[in-house]
């Protein structure tokens, strides 16, 4: 499908280097991560174009440890207040919440901006990634969403592009058994290292440009995730409204994995997982696969999950799942809490 440039105002495409170039909004949420959303912030001062229109906003989610007095001292002091802003909120709704707060704002703008960036608290921008991921989405106005590479601190390349979740990929997911990893490789969510652009099914939210278009048509991101899930959501919204979504190997960010959510990812054993990650991941499921889908990925989970326990325990190997994560599937499964989110 091809949709053409759409422009709602002049004032919204600005020449840059003899190129034609949207105006962005950076939205970056925090909560009691202060120190973490400085040093994002730092790494986009040369990155973005405030002469553009580009602008940022950063949402405290009513952190009430002092985070938006200290974020808007240190804007002020720097001289950042033209093009970068302090959103405090009354209540912690959530990542989508957060989020959502600053896209109305922009959306209701005058021009709104073409592309709004929704970054983590937790990244450090390299230099040059915001301009390689919109030269991406300029370049073919059907991509409605584009997510960058994301890295740890050492450039090693961290899991950013995906397929959708299936009932198979949950059971080559959870039991997590050498062969019957193999064998089901093909539905594997994350996808393999990637070198040039292109479409997949979905993208990290920790590093995610949006096209205005696609808020217009397709609504802000679901409240009802309160965080993990919702950029899955959002996608497969975008995908079903008939936009492409893009991995852009090209835009690299650091991201610091788990330091906004509390959460650890890597070699060591997890922390137990919050209540929310598993609503949400149920609501995923409630949402685009109705009832028995639901039921279906929960049961199929769980089942695989304890066979990786046991197999772990028969081949004397350390239990490496987060603490507590079987009790936690089947207790927040929809065998036991229901289908509501």
């Amino acid at each position: 499908m091809n949709r053409g440039m759409s422009i709602h105002n002049q004032g919204d495409i600005v020449n840059v280097d003899g190129r034609e170039r949207g105006s962005l909004c950076i939205v970056i949420v925090n909560y009691r991560i202060a120190a973490l959303v400085i040093d994002a912030i730092v790494s986009l001062v040369g990155e973005i174009k405030p002469h553009c229109g580009d602008h940022v906003v950063v949402v405290d989610n009513n952190s009430g440890d002092g985070s938006a007095e200290m974020l808007r001292k240190m804007i002020e002091d720097r001289s950042w207040s033209k093009w970068c802003s302090v959103k405090q909120l009354g209540t912690n709704g959530g990542f989508a919440f957060g989020n959502n707060a600053a896209i109305r704002e922009a959306l209701d703008g005058d021009p709104p901006p073409n592309f709004i960036l929704l970054l983590n608290p937790d990244t450090v921008v390299r230099p040059g990634a915001i301009d390689a991921i919109l030269e991406v989405m300029r370049s073919n106005p059907d991509i409605g969403v584009a997510g960058a590479r994301l890295e740890h601190p050492d450039g090693e390349e961290q899991s950013a592009a995906f397929r959708f979740p299936t009932i198979m990929s949950e059971m080559e997911g959870s039991a997590n058994l050498s062969p019957v990893s193999k064998l089901l490789g093909r539905w594997r969510v994350w996808l393999e290292s990637q070198s040039q652009s292109a479409p997949v099914d979905w993208v990290s939210g920790a590093a995610m440009m949006v096209r205005r278009e696609v808020f217009e048509e397709i609504g802000l991101l679901d409240e009802r995730y309160f965080m993990y899930y919702e950029e899955l959501d959002f996608c497969r919204r975008a995908r079903r409204a008939g936009f492409e979504i893009w991995h852009v190997p090209a835009s690299r960010i650091v991201h610091l994995v788990g330091q906004s959510s509390g959460l650890t990812v890597g070699p060591e054993r997890q922390k137990r997982r919050p209540a929310f990650w598993f609503r949400s991941r149920r609501w995923y499921w409630v949402k685009h696969h109705g009832y028995l889908g639901a039921a279906a990925a929960d049961l199929t989970r769980i089942a695989g999950t304890a066979a990786c326990r046991l197999g772990l325990a028969v081949r004397g190997k350390p239990n490496w799942m987060p603490p507590r994560y079987l009790r936690d599937l089947v207790r927040h499964s929809v065998f036991v809490e229901g289908f509501r989110p």
